[in-house]
């Protein structure tokens, strides 16, 4: 029976890159993540972008906090898609200390390379299969763990996750370091 998981993860796979696609149109002004600084609780308007390193965390106002971290080089195999000779992967957690449950399908991630957005590596052989458990809801105090991964130049370059943790969401935050 591992058609119906295929098909979950390939549904998962498409509604992550079609919110994707959101994030990766937002630009504005960058804040202090470190300090706490956000600019939407000071009235802005227009989204603020957040940035911050990989291995750190960043805590939205609706209380879901997103930990990145470091993205470890490898080989995709012959049956991930799309191919690639080298692919980054992260675990990304995303926890909700908020007080209402947290929809986990208005998660977005995208990811570009050099300046150019990449393609999430589907690799169910060695534990990469997109945000499988997008239909669940995160309830508060609790987390939930994924393993992403996305296709990258054979040389390293400079890599950014740009995170939106929900279509509305005024605010979206970008990690960002070599892979």
């Amino acid at each position: 029976m591992r058609t119906p998981r295929h098909v979950l993860a390939a549904c998962a796979l498409l509604a992550s890159l079609a919110c994707g696609a959101c994030a990766a149109a937002v630009e504005g002004g960058e804040t202090n993540a470190a300090l706490g600084v956000n600019p939407v609780a000071r009235g802005a308007v227009a989204p603020v972008k957040a940035t911050v390193t990989f291995g750190g965390d960043y805590r939205f106002d609706n209380g879901v906090v997103v930990s990145v971290s470091t993205p470890k080089s490898f080989r995709p195999s012959a049956t991930a898609y799309p191919q690639s000779e080298r692919a980054a992967a992260f675990e990304i957690v995303v926890r909700n200390d908020g007080a209402q449950p947290y929809r986990l399908s208005g998660f977005s991630v995208v990811a570009t390379v050099a300046g150019t957005q990449a393609k999430q590596v589907v690799d169910a052989t060695q534990g990469f299969s997109g945000i499988v458990e997008a239909g669940k809801d995160v309830p508060p105090a609790r987390n939930v763990r994924m393993n992403l991964a996305f296709a990258v130049t054979p040389e390293p370059a400079d890599l950014e996750l740009t995170i939106r943790p929900e279509a509305t969401s005024p605010v979206v935050v970008t990690y960002s370091g070599p892979a």
